[in-house]
């Protein structure tokens, strides 16, 4: 079996797990309503929110790796777990400034009377 292919599955088990639990235990229900607002408000929201999702990777993540001693570096762990956050922190605030952006765009002819007569 090829080693690398357990890792990879073990590793990603792990991180479904923590991120499941990181977004419906850890997460408030202020953070989740806020995160997305535009300015510091959403900002530090999902600040909040990326690091208990963080933390909750490295709670899961360690013993993982440890209990099934899987080869996986420290540097290769503090690298994808520094990764990821940026991932999400800029994620919703990029898409909620789009979706605010676009609100006039995605409403065109909604107000137009409907032609022709079936």
């Amino acid at each position: 079996m090829n080693h690398a292919a357990v890792v990879f599955a073990a590793v990603f088990i792990g991180l479904y797990i923590a991120h499941s639990v990181g977004d419906h235990w850890v997460q408030s229900s202020c953070q989740a309503a806020t995160k997305g607002l535009p300015g510091w408000p959403g900002r530090l929201a999902c600040g909040r929110h990326v690091l208990g999702l963080t933390l909750t990777k490295v709670a899961v993540l360690v013993p993982l790796v440890l209990v099934l001693d899987l080869d996986v570096t420290v540097l290769g762990l503090a690298v994808g777990l520094g990764l990821t956050p940026q991932h999400f922190w800029r994620t919703p605030t990029t898409l909620a400034a789009w979706r605010r952006s676009a609100r006039g765009i995605l409403q065109l002819g909604r107000h137009a009377p409907a032609t022709g007569h079936g």
